[in-house]
C-alpha cells in the first residue's frame, strides 16, 4: 500500500511539473560543434525524461541477464526449501499421531531436502521416530548430538531427562533437570526436578533460591510458590531445631506465616515457641490450625503444652479443644486419651463411643479395649473390642505413593516428589472390604454332622430341620415319641452292635407326606452382616467353656463352635 502512494505522488509531481511548464512557454537552444539547435522547453523536459526512463529500462535488462543463472537457481532453492519444510511438518504430524513409518519416511525427505545443520528440526523428527520405533538408543544419540547446537540444547536435555525417567535412573534424570534449570530455570519440569534432589539432599537453602527464582519469574503461581517454601522450611526447621535453634525457630515461624493452615509448619512452630516457653503464642497457632484441620497431634501437643500440668489440667484442655471442634471424631478421641490417663473410664468410654457414632476406626475400639481392661477386666469383651478393631478402617496417616509414614516428610520415599504426603486413611484395608468379606465367610454352610456308620432306627422319622451351628441340639432322654402337635420331634438312635456307642439325639421337625429317613441341611445365610457378627461373638457369653456333657461321645466332626 505505501508502495502505490508513493507511485501516485511520483506521478502527481510529473504531471504538475508538465503542467507548470506548459502554462509558461519558452525555447532551449542548443549549440554544439558548430550547430544551434532550438526546441521548445516542453519537448526538452519530454526528451530528457524519455531518456532517463530508457536509461533505467536499459540497466534492469542488463541486470536480470547478469543475475539470471542466481536467480533460476534461488527460484529452486526456495521450492526445493519449500517441498522440504512441507515434508518435515507433515512428519511431525505423523509422529504426533503415532505413524512411526510415514514419519520415518517424511524424515528422510525432510533430510534431503533440507540441511539438518540449517534445520534443527529434523534431528527431533528423527528422536521421535526412533521413539516411535522403539529404537531408544538412537533416540539418545539423537537428543546428546543436540547438545551441542545452542540453538536445541534445552530440548535435547529435555529428552534425555524424559529418556532417563523412564529407566527409572532417577540420579541421571535430575543432572540433566539441573543442566537445564542452570540455563532457563524458567522451565518448570528442570526447576521441580532440581527442588526435589536438592530436598533429597537437605539442601534447603538451594530449593528455596530455585522457588524464589520461580517465583520471580511467574511461571508459577503465587499460591503454589508460597506452599513450596512453606514445605521446604518446615524441613528445614526440623533439621535445625536441634543443632540451630535459632534458625530453625525462625524457618518454622517463617512456614507457619505462609501456611497458617500447614499442619507440620503449625507444629514446627508450636515446637520452637514451646522450647522458649512461650505457652501462649504456641496455644494461639495451635488453636488456629486446629480450628481449620483437627489433627491428633495438634491435640497431643495442645494437652501436653505444658509438662508440669496435672492430668485434670490436660483433660480441660482437651475439653477446651473439643468446645472449639464439636461433633468431631478427633476432638472427642483426645477427650477420651485424656480421660483415660485421668482415670475417669465413666467419661473415656462415652467420649470414644461417641466417636465411633461419628466416624468408626481402629484407634477408637483399640482405646475402648484398653478402658475395658483397665475398668472392668473383662478378657472377653476385650477380645470383643479388639476383634473390631480389627474389621475397623485403619487411622488416618501420613500417606505418601502408597508408602505409610508415622511422622510427615517433605519429599516422596518412592518418586522424590516434593510435598506428596497427605494425612488420609490407607487404602491397603478398608473396613467395608473387611465386613463384606466376612459376612462372605458367615454365609457358608456349616460342616454336615455325618451319622454313625450303622444306625438301627427304631420308626420312620420326619425329614431333618437345619442345624444350627451356633446353638447345638440338646440332648433328651430317649423314650416314646412326642404328641403330633409339637413342632419339634426326637428320636433316639443307637450304634450297630459291632460299635456300641450311647444314644444322640437330633431335632428334627414334621413335615407333611410321607416319612423319610432323617438327613442333614445346608445352614441358610444370615440376613445382613450384622448377624453375622453376632454369630460370630456372641454364641455364648466370652468365659463360657461350652462344655457338651455328651462332647466325647460325639462324632470328630460334629466337635466344632463358632468363635
Amino acid at each position: 500500500m505505501i508502495r502505490i502512494l508513493f507511485y501516485l505522488l511520483v506521478v502527481l509531481a510529473l504531471g504538475l511539473g508538465f503542467a507548470w511548464l506548459a502554462d509558461r512557454p519558452g525555447d532551449m537552444v542548443v549549440t554544439f560543434s558548430g550547430y544551434r539547435y532550438q526546441v521548445s522547453l516542453m519537448v526538452a523536459a519530454v526528451g530528457v525524461v524519455a531518456v532517463v526512463a530508457a536509461t533505467m529500462i536499459a540497466w534492469w535488462l542488463v541486470k536480470s541477464i547478469w543475475n539470471s543463472p542466481y536467480a533460476i537457481a534461488r527460484h529452486f532453492r526456495v521450492r526445493r526449501r519449500d517441498r522440504g519444510y512441507q515434508a518435515l511438518s507433515t512428519g511431525m504430524i505423523a509422529a504426533g499421531a503415532g505413524d512411526a513409518a510415514l514419519a520415518r519416511r517424511k524424515g528422510k525427505e525432510a533430510g534431503k531436502l533440507i540441511n539438518s545443520d540449517q534445520e534443527p528440526l529434523i534431528h527431533l523428527l528423527e528422536a521421535q521416530t526412533a521413539l516411535l520405533e522403539g529404537d531408544h538408543d538412537a533416540a539418545r544419540r539423537k537428543f546428546e548430538a543436540m547438545l551441542d547446537d545452542p540453538e536445541t540444547r534445552l530440548l535435547g536435555l529435555r529428552g534425555l531427562y524424559l529418556e532417563a525417567e523412564r529407566l527409572g535412573d532417577r540420579n541421571a534424570a535430575r543432572h540433566y533437570a539441573g543442566r537445564a534449570a542452570a540455563v532457563a530455570p524458567q522451565l518448570n519440569w528442570a526447576t521441580e526436578s532440581t527442588i526435589e534432589e536438592l530436598a533429597a539432599r537437605s539442601q534447603w537453602d538451594g530449593a528455596l533460591e530455585l522457588v524464589a527464582a520461580q517465583k520471580s519469574t511467574k511461571r508459577i503461581e503465587p499460591a503454589v510458590a508460597n506452599r513450596q517454601r512453606a514445605v521446604l522450611l518446615t524441613a528445614k526447621a526440623a533439621d535445625l531445631m536441634d543443632t540451630d535453634p535459632a534458625v530453625g525457630k525462625a524457618a518454622a515461624l517463617e512456614a507457619n506465616k505462609l501456611q497458617p493452615e500447614f499442619v507440620p509448619a503449625a507444629l514446627a512452630a508450636a515446637k520452637a515457641l514451646l522450647r522458649n516457653d512461650d505457652v501462649r503464642k504456641a496455644s494461639k497457632i495451635l488453636e488456629h490450625v486446629w480450628r481449620a484441620a483437627p489433627h491428633p497431634e495438634v491435640a497431643d501437643l495442645y494437652i501436653h503444652a505444658r509438662p508440669g500440668d496435672a492430668v485434670l489440667d490436660r483433660l480441660k484442655r482437651a475439653r477446651k479443644l473439643q468446645d472449639m471442634k464439636r461433633n468431631n471424631a478427633e476432638a472427642a478421641l483426645a477427650v477420651a486419651r485424656a480421660a483415660f490417663d485421668a482415670n475417669d473410664y465413666r467419661s473415656a468410654r462415652a467420649e470414644a463411643e461417641a466417636s465411633i457414632r461419628i466416624d468408626a476406626r481402629e484407634g477408637a475400639y483399640l482405646l475402648l479395649a484398653d478402658i475395658e481392661e483397665a475398668q472392668t477386666g473383662d478378657e472377653g469383651k476385650v477380645r470383643q473390642w479388639l476383634a473390631r478393631a480389627v474389621r475397623a478402617p485403619r487411622d488416618p496417616a501420613w500417606v505418601a505413593d502408597g508408602v505409610i509414614s508415622e511422622h510427615w516428610a517433605p519429599v516422596s520415599p518412592v518418586t522424590g516428589r516434593l510435598d506428596a504426603f497427605e494425612w488420609r486413611a490407607p487404602v491397603e484395608r478398608l473396613g467395608q472390604l473387611i465386613d463384606s468379606g466376612d459376612a462372605e465367610e458367615a454365609r457358608k454352610p456349616a460342616p454336615a454332622i455325618p451319622a454313625p456308620a450303622a444306625r438301627e432306627r427304631l420308626g420312620e422319622v420326619a425329614e431333618a430341620d437345619v442345624i444350627e451351628a451356633s446353638a447345638p441340639a440338646t440332648a433328651e432322654p430317649a423314650g416314646p415319641v412326642a404328641d403330633k402337635t409339637t413342632v419339634e420331634k426326637t428320636i433316639s438312635v443307637k450304634e450297630a452292635p459291632e460299635k456300641p456307642a450311647p444314644a444322640k439325639p437330633i431335632a428334627v421337625k414334621e413335615a407333611a407326606g410321607p416319612v423319610k429317613p432323617a438327613t442333614v441341611q445346608e445352614m441358610p445365610p444370615p440376613p445382613d452382616v450384622e448377624s453375622a457378627r453376632r454369630q460370630d461373638f456372641m454364641p455364648r457369653l466370652p468365659d463360657d467353656p461350652g462344655v457338651d456333657p455328651d462332647e466325647e461321645h460325639k462324632p470328630e466332626a460334629a466337635r466344632f463352635k463358632l468363635f
